[in-house]
């Protein structure tokens, strides 16, 4: 048998990636902690393993203070798009957020231009608004009471339009370690002074911050901050060094799908949903493959800031 040559080996390294990221909405619902403390312990724990790693602490030595606050700010953005994340999956189900979060895609065409200072494209922009028949039609395809879920997930799209765009702009100036773990602990800092402010917009966004897990959730939390984050965290920087950028940001387009086909095998979603539902999602999903097909693709500086997004808007 023949071994794989180093394209095909990150080829596959890729799709487990992508595999991976799509769990992710499926932890978000087996664990039954609210959304604010699975946040917030996500990225306690990450921030924790990510100060265990020399390498992070001199990224954050050779930061100004001006960057440092820069990152800072953008890890808000990254914690309250987690936040929604999840919050739209408990307010609706996994399937729902995992569409909604392909939004991120769009949104990031019509943010990113004047966030990371490149030229507007028309294109992107028509590409945005054709996705919108197919958010119509995952509406009007789920129960009412989903629809509270798309919303909020909604928000959680344009949240990682927002940091993935700033996070381009600032790609030069940091260690991706030293950044990752600079934004996500500033995250986790954020979601425990804001957990009062959360809970008076809306009750699924709220909670104890320091809530102890169970055993149950205490593991699940581990394997969704171990195995959807810094594992393919990893592996994503090591593909893209025998990929290009337009076939890994490609392959990424499929976690929606995965998460979609996860859902109903492991939680049986397809029966809370209608035809309607999946006609959407595929109008949605189709735009977001689309576009990197008519988008030129560029070489990504720092691969590895892919860590912090489901969406994966840093890595376009």
């Amino acid at each position: 048998m023949h071994a794989l040559s180093p394209t095909a080996k990150a080829q596959w390294q890729i799709h487990l990636c992508v595999v991976l990221w799509g769990f992710t909405a499926i932890f978000g619902k087996l664990i039954t902690l609210d959304a604010l403390p699975l946040v917030w312990w996500r990225m306690l724990l990450v921030v924790a393993v990510l100060a265990l790693l020399p390498r992070a602490w001199r990224g954050l030595r050779a930061m100004s203070g001006r960057v440092m606050l820069a990152y800072a700010g953008i890890g808000v953005l990254v914690a309250l798009h987690w936040l929604t994340f999840y919050a739209s999956i408990k307010l609706a189900n996994a399937s729902v957020g995992a569409t909604c979060i392909a939004l991120a895609t769009p949104f990031t065409a019509l943010i990113e231009p004047k966030l990371a200072r490149r030229r507007f494209s028309l294109r992107e922009l028509l590409l945005g608004i054709a996705v919108l028949p197919g958010v119509a039609l995952v509406a009007g395809g789920m129960p009412t009471e989903m629809r509270l879920g798309l919303l909020v997930g909604t928000v959680s799209a344009v949240l990682v339009a927002l940091f993935g765009s700033l996070n381009k702009r600032m790609v030069e100036h940091g260690d991706a370690f030293a950044v990752t773990g600079l934004e996500l602990g500033a995250g986790t800092l954020s979601l425990m002074l804001l957990a009062p402010l959360l809970a008076l917009v809306h009750p699924a966004l709220g909670g104890n911050p320091f809530v102890l897990p169970g055993p149950r959730d205490g593991a699940l939390l581990v394997a969704l901050a171990l195995t959807c984050t810094l594992l393919p965290f990893t592996l994503y920087m090591i593909a893209l060094r025998h990929m290009s950028a337009f076939a890994a940001q490609l392959a990424t387009n499929l976690e929606p799908v995965y998460a979609i086909a996860l859902a109903a095998l492991l939680l049986g979603e397809q029966n809370e949903l209608t035809p309607m539902f999946y006609a959407g999602a595929a109008i949605i999903l189709a735009v977001v493959f689309v576009h990197p097909l008519i988008a030129r693709p560029r070489r990504i500086a720092h691969p590895e800031l892919a860590a912090t997004a489901e969406a994966k808007g840093i890595a376009e």
